[in-house]
């Protein structure tokens, strides 16, 4: 399948282009969207990164886009672009959180490509004192991670959270969560930030399962503050 996938969550953006399943994925090129240019640059880099590649954008069979957490200015950009693809190509359209890719890199870092199944916990930095939290599990046969629950809550709050409850695998790219928690006496896995090859990756992997979103249906993930003790219900 060949997939463009478009993220702009964070404070830098990017697009890709690859070609993915259930099984495997190849990435061809990703290009670097300088944040703050988002609207001005998005659609233009897609263009280019096509064209370089001689590749219509009919010729496109999936679509992905990061729904975030992250700004939501910079969000509306990237998801609107992948709308309009969508309805213009009837394409299928994959939405990846990033808390769901976070939990991908972090299961796929053990050494040669070992696979680390099992569940884990992503906090990402929501500011105003708060994290983003996402509770996954990898199941190695399916090849991806899968949400049992997403919320956000003070740093506080889920530090007390962690040095209550039976001690979980945690991961973070976020410089300021890690050492906050390190200064908890809590230890955390870091992780490279995300960005549009993980979103390629998965949402291939989405949409080879069926697992897919329609433009209409296409929105930010607006994660809600919720009791974080709910985690250890399913």
């Amino acid at each position: 399948m060949l997939i463009l996938a478009v993220d702009t969550s964070g404070k830098q953006g990017s697009i890709a282009l690859g070609r993915g399943d259930a099984t495997s994925f190849e990435l061809i090129e990703s290009v670097p969207v300088a944040g703050g240019t988002f609207s001005a640059q998005l659609i233009p880099a897609i263009a280019a990164l096509l064209t370089r590649h001689g590749i219509p954008k009919e010729k496109l069979e999936g679509l992905a886009a990061a729904s975030g957490p992250g700004s939501f200015t910079g969000l509306r950009v990237g998801l609107a672009a992948v709308k309009g693809l969508g309805e213009t190509l009837g394409k299928p359209i994959a939405s990846v959180s990033i808390l769901e890719a976070c939990a991908d890199l972090q299961a796929r870092g053990g050494s040669a490509g070992e696979i680390s199944a099992g569940q884990m916990l992503v906090a990402l930095d929501a500011s105003r004192g708060d994290i983003f939290l996402g509770r996954f599990t990898f199941h190695a046969a399916e090849n991806r991670p899968h949400c049992l629950e997403e919320s956000i809550m003070s740093r506080e709050e889920f530090a007390q959270y962690l040095r209550g409850n039976t001690p979980q695998l945690v991961c973070s790219p976020d410089e300021s969560v890690i050492h906050f928690l390190a200064g908890q006496g809590i230890v955390v896995s870091q992780i490279p930030r995300p960005a549009s090859p993980e979103i390629a990756r998965l949402g291939a992997q989405k949409i080879a399962a069926g697992d897919t979103v329609t433009p209409e249906a296409l929105d930010a993930n607006y994660i809600h503050r919720a009791e974080f003790t709910k985690v250890g219900a399913r």
